[in-house]
């Protein structure tokens, strides 16, 4: 539900740039022998706050990477970053990989591991604190890190839906 919310329309003026997340080798047994096909899984942004993961299998690695880069650019989502971090804590949780994403102070740089650090690199956060529990399968673990960026607002928007001024945000 908070996914179709901030879901972002391709435009050619907004330049993604892509990174390869994990890349899955699979077998499979025929009377002929084996056949050999590659999934991999790719995250797409443009370091300002535009997000988006996807999904390619083919018979060459190259073929799969750029299925999955087609297939990114087709689900993009917006995230808030506020002077280089995420503007509040958020957990999420899909399938059995669980994150917790907290803002940090200038400098710290991104302290997550493995496909986290890719999507928080591509959504352009430059000061994080990342932690991922149970899973670390790299599909859940970028489908997690996603939903909870994009669950996340700024103030400007919590304004906006409570029909209040930033002041009153803050202050209460």
């Amino acid at each position: 539900m908070i996914m179709a919310l901030n879901k972002v329309k391709i435009n050619s003026d907004i330049e993604l740039k892509d990174r390869l997340v994990a890349i899955n080798r699979v077998t499979k047994v025929t009377k002929g022998g084996r056949t050999f096909t590659f999934s991999a899984i790719v995250v797409v942004g443009n370091e300002n706050g535009i997000i988006g993961w996807g999904l390619g299998k083919a018979g060459e690695v190259t073929a799969a990477i750029a299925k999955g880069v087609e297939a990114a650019k087709k689900n993009l989502v917006r995230v808030p970053v506020v002077k280089g971090t995420v503007p509040h804590e958020a957990s999420a949780h899909f399938g059995g990989a669980e994150v917790l994403i907290m803002p940090a102070s200038p400098g710290t740089g991104v302290v997550a591991g493995g496909a986290m650090r890719a999507v928080l690199d591509s959504v352009g956060v430059k000061d994080v604190l990342a932690k991922s529990k149970g899973s670390s399968n790299p599909h859940n673990l970028v489908k997690a890190t996603i939903a909870a960026l994009s669950g996340m607002r700024d103030a400007k928007t919590v304004a906006a839906q409570r029909g209040v001024s930033l002041e009153k945000v803050f202050r209460g």
